[in-house]
C-alpha cells in the first residue's frame, strides 16, 4: 500500500477518533441526573431530530464528502494488487462506521456520567438497604399474604430457618367423618458423620442416636437429603419442634426473605441471611434509635431518586416496635407511604444501565448497519473505479 495512502487513512481515523472524543465529552455532560431517570431512559437511539442527530447528519456528511474528495484526488491510480484492495476497502470500512457512530460515543458518555454520579459502590449499598427494610416497605394489604411472610421465611437466629410439616387428622362421629390439616414446624439440623460409622448405624442402634434424641426408625423418618462428602455422609434432617407463632423474638417482620434489588455477583442465600441478621439486630439487638436512624438513610435515599415520599422516619420506626410487640395484631396501620411503582422502575431501570447497557437500541440497528455498508460500498466501488491500473504491485 501506498505510503501517502495510508499516512491519510490514518490521519482520517485520527480525526474521526477526536470527533468520538467531543460527543463522548458532550454526552458526559449531558446527562440530567439520577432524578430524572424514568423506565422511558435509554441510552441515546438516534431519533433524527434532536442536537445530536441534527449535528451527527451534518459531521458525519461532512467529513464523508471531503474524505471521498481528497481519496479520489490524491490517492488513485496506484495500481494496488488484490490484497492490497482488501486492506484498503477493510479501512474504508472502519471509516464507515467510525463516522456514523457518534452517537454509541455519546451514550458512552451518559453512562460514564452515570456511575461518577452513582458509582457501584454507592448504588449496591442503596439496594443493601433496601433489602434489609424490604419487609418494611410493603403496602399494608401485602402482609396477610402467606407468600412473603410465613415461618419458612425465617433465617435467623437459631433455630430458625424451620421447616414445615403437613399431617391430615381425621375427625368423625356417627358417620360423618372429615379431616384437618395441622402443621408443625422443625428446626434443620446437619449431621456429618463418617460414612463407614453411617453404615454401621444403619444396621443396628448406636449411641448417637441416643445422643440425638432419636431412635434409628425416628430419624429415617425425619432425613430430609443425606449426600456423600468425600469419606463422610451429611445428613439433613428435621430437628427439635419449634412454635414460630409463640416465639417473642420473632416478629411478622422477620417472616419475609424477600430481596428488594438482588445485589449483582453475591450468593443470593448470603445476601437473604446478611439481610435477616442485620433485621433482626435492628430489631431485638440494638438500641431504638439505630432503627430510627435507618429509617433516616432510607428517607435519604427516596429524595436522592426523586421518590414522592410521606415518609416520617420517628413514626415509622414507631409503628415498627408496636408491631414488634403486638404480633398477633393485624398490621394495617404501618406509616410507610411512598411512590412503590416510580421507585420499583427506578432500581429496574438502573440495573438496565448498570449490567444491561443497550448502546444500539434494536429498533435502529438494522438501518444503522445497513446503512453503514451502503456507504462502504459506494466509497469503496468509486475508489476501483477511479483506480484503473490492474497491475501486481508489491504488497
Amino acid at each position: 500500500m501506498d505510503k501517502k495512502l495510508k499516512q491519510f487513512l490514518v490521519k482520517s481515523i485520527v480525526v474521526l477518533l477526536l470527533i468520538h472524543l467531543a460527543y463522548f465529552i458532550y454526552g458526559y455532560f449531558k446527562f440530567a441526573g439520577l432524578k430524572d431517570i424514568n423506565i422511558y431512559t435509554e441510552f441515546y437511539r438516534f431519533k433524527f431530530y434532536d442536537d445530536v442527530s441534527i449535528s451527527h447528519f451534518f459531521v458525519s456528511g461532512l467529513f464523508l464528502f471531503f474524505f471521498l474528495i481528497f481519496l479520489l484526488r490524491n490517492h488513485t491510480r496506484q495500481g494496488y494488487s488484490f490484497l492490497n484492495l482488501l486492506k484498503i476497502g477493510g479501512l474504508i470500512l472502519l471509516i464507515s462506521f467510525l463516522s456514523f457512530s457518534f452517537f454509541i460515543s455519546y451514550s458512552f458518555g451518559l453512562n460514564a456520567k452515570l456511575k461518577s454520579e452513582l458509582p457501584e459502590a454507592d448504588f449496591n449499598a442503596d439496594k443493601t438497604l433496601l433489602n434489609v427494610l424490604n419487609s418494611f416497605l410493603y403496602n399494608y394489604t401485602s402482609y396477610s399474604s402467606e407468600k412473603l411472610f410465613n415461618p419458612e421465611n425465617i433465617l435467623y437466629p437459631k433455630p430458625y430457618p424451620v421447616i414445615k410439616a403437613t399431617e391430615s387428622i381425621d375427625y368423625g362421629s356417627d358417620g360423618n367423618e372429615y379431616s384437618v390439616n395441622e402443621y408443625t414446624y422443625f428446626s434443620i439440623d446437619t449431621l456429618k458423620v463418617l460414612t463407614s460409622t453411617y453404615e454401621k448405624v444403619n444396621n443396628k442402634a448406636d449411641s448417637i442416636f441416643d445422643i440425638l434424641g432419636f431412635d434409628k426408625e425416628q430419624l429415617k423418618k425425619r432425613i430430609i437429603s443425606k449426600k456423600a462428602i468425600k469419606d463422610s455422609t451429611e445428613i439433613i434432617f428435621k430437628g427439635r419442634e419449634i412454635n414460630p407463632d409463640y416465639d417473642e423474638d420473632i416478629c411478622i417482620f422477620l417472616q419475609n426473605k424477600k430481596l428488594y434489588a438482588p445485589i449483582q455477583d453475591l450468593p443470593v442465600e448470603k445476601q437473604q441471611y446478611d439481610n435477616a441478621v442485620k433485621r433482626y439486630k435492628l430489631l431485638y439487638k440494638y438500641k431504638a434509635d439505630s432503627l430510627l436512624y435507618t429509617f433516616q438513610k432510607l428517607d435519604t435515599v427516596l429524595k436522592k431518586y426523586n421518590i414522592e415520599t410521606q415518609i416520617n422516619p420517628k413514626l415509622l420506626a414507631k409503628d415498627a416496635f408496636y408491631y414488634r410487640d403486638h404480633n398477633r395484631e393485624p398490621l394495617n396501620g404501618i406509616r410507610n407511604t411512598y411512590d412503590r411503582a416510580a421507585l420499583k422502575d427506578k432500581f429496574n431501570t438502573l440495573e438496565k444501565l448498570f449490567y444491561k447497557p443497550n448502546y444500539l437500541h434494536p429498533s435502529i440497528a438494522l438501518i444503522f448497519f445497513t446503512v453503514i455498508v451502503v456507504v462502504w460500498l459506494i466509497l469503496f466501488l468509486l475508489y476501483v473505479v477511479w483506480n484503473p491500473k490492474k497491475k501486481n504491485t508489491s504488497l
